[in-house]
């Protein structure tokens, strides 16, 4: 931590240091933290009692100082509080400095956070400083928001996507800010660059409401953006399982390098008027071995489904079921191993998979040599009836990883001659 030296005796004593008053209280994953001890803080137990008593004092001071406080994003991994502290020095009296490391390996996390003396003086950073460039990054600064209900409720929440690559954080901020005042925004990237999306945090909804209104649709450096209200992970996963209840789009797959787009459509055409119908292929023009049907309506999407998974189209056994975008998809992989790791926490030594469909040939050894290359298994069950097989059984896996790489792989694969459709075995 960097202090102002003419401040260091008076507001690094046990009473007078904000202890609480950081700019704000971040979440750290295991392994990480803040590096707060300070070589002038006495952390004895008097000295903890001393603070304690002087808690109204020490709570005035906190209520004086948070609302001076930026969050500095962006930073790259060599920038030191001596170079922050020269920097933001500048522009007026600096508090502390501080940039959030890596517990272990000390390592830069890429962000800190800087007290002001006087608002004015933060005010005035973040109006001139904000995207300057330090060792090559352009820097984001923003208020530090302790408030935590603000950040977490999308109240003022916006997310915008098919952004071209060429838009930067400072471009972001300039064509939004027009609306009202931000207190944050962010591109998305990676390693090659910019995601393509965006978020952009607003002071109230009104602004983010005139956001939506007048960017919605528009063009940015050639691409038509989308622009609406940021949902959390939890609504965004309970409209996907609305739309999985009323599909209209089937996925069908393993019917060869023979279909077309009109043989599919007279295969399906008998469960209702379709809208579309579409057979991939590849560059030559041949299937690809799988395609899409999109119905007018949900019951004749369902139908369809119930009743062709598992049909024969000339020697093949299809598969067809509702078919899921990229985003789908990877939710509810993710909600499978959440819950696949649930299950170890509570101390179940095995993860079962159940597993139904099955091809009447197929008993536990056969079972078992399918699925054994995916990971150690405990227990092959082909669940019977006077000898013979019930179409279901339970594979026990050691490990979530190896039942999750199992299910997304095998299920829909043809084993003997029949589909596979395969679930995590619920408990009871």
């Amino acid at each position: 931590m960097r202090v102002l030296p003419e401040l260091e005796e008076q507001y690094l004593n046990p009473t007078a240091w904000p202890l609480r008053g950081d700019p704000e209280a971040p979440t750290f994953e295991p392994g990480q933290s803040c590096g707060l001890v300070s070589p002038h803080r006495d952390c004895s137990k008097s000295s903890r009692e001393q603070a304690h008593s002087g808690k109204d004092e020490e709570m005035n001071v906190e209520a004086k100082y948070r609302m001076a406080s930026l969050y500095v994003g962006d930073l790259h991994a060599d920038v030191t509080e001596d170079l922050l502290f020269r920097k933001f020095s500048t522009v007026g009296p600096v508090l502390s400095i501080r940039i959030c490391r890596d517990q272990v390996t000390r390592r830069s996390l890429g962000y800190a956070y800087v007290n002001f003396l006087h608002l004015a003086d933060a005010q005035k950073a973040l109006d001139t400083m904000n995207f300057d460039i330090i060792k090559g990054k352009s820097v984001r600064l923003m208020w530090s928001q302790r408030d935590a209900y603000l950040r977490r409720s999308g109240i003022g929440n916006v997310f915008i996507k098919n952004l071209d690559k060429s838009i930067d954080n400072k471009t972001l901020y300039e064509h939004f800010s027009a609306f009202g005042k931000i207190l944050s925004s962010k591109v998305m990237s990676d390693d090659q660059g910019s995601k393509g999306y965006a978020f952009v945090h607003f002071q109230n909804q009104s602004a983010a409401d005139r956001a939506i209104e007048e960017m919605n649709g528009k063009l940015l450096q050639g691409c038509k953006v989308f622009v609406g209200r940021f949902k959390s992970r939890k609504d965004r996963e309970a409209e996907l399982r609305s739309k999985a209840s009323e599909f209209t789009n089937v996925y069908i797959k393993n019917f060869g390098g023979d279909m077309d787009d009109e043989r599919l459509k007279d295969v399906f055409s008998k469960y209702g008027k379709t809208l579309s119908v579409k057979v991939m292929t590849d560059s030559s023009g041949k299937s690809k071995g799988f395609g899409f049907v999109s119905f007018d309506s949900h019951e004749a999407a369902k139908k369809a489904v119930e009743e062709m998974n598992g049909r024969d189209i000339n020697g093949q056994l299809i598969f067809v079921a509702r078919a899921q975008k990229k985003v789908e998809r990877q939710a509810e992989l993710k909600q499978m191993f959440e819950q696949l790791k649930k299950e170890r926490i509570r101390g179940c030594q095995v993860v079962k998979l159940y597993v139904k469909n099955l091809d009447d040939t197929i008993d536990d050894e056969k079972l078992r040599n399918e699925f054994s290359s995916f990971g150690s298994i405990s227990r092959v069950k082909v669940m019977q009836e006077e000898g013979q097989s019930k179409g279901f059984g339970l594979i026990c896996f050691s490990s979530p990883e190896d039942a999750l790489k199992a299910m997304t792989e095998m299920n829909g694969r043809i084993l003997g001659s029949k589909p596979l459709s395969i679930a995590l075995a619920q408990r009871h």
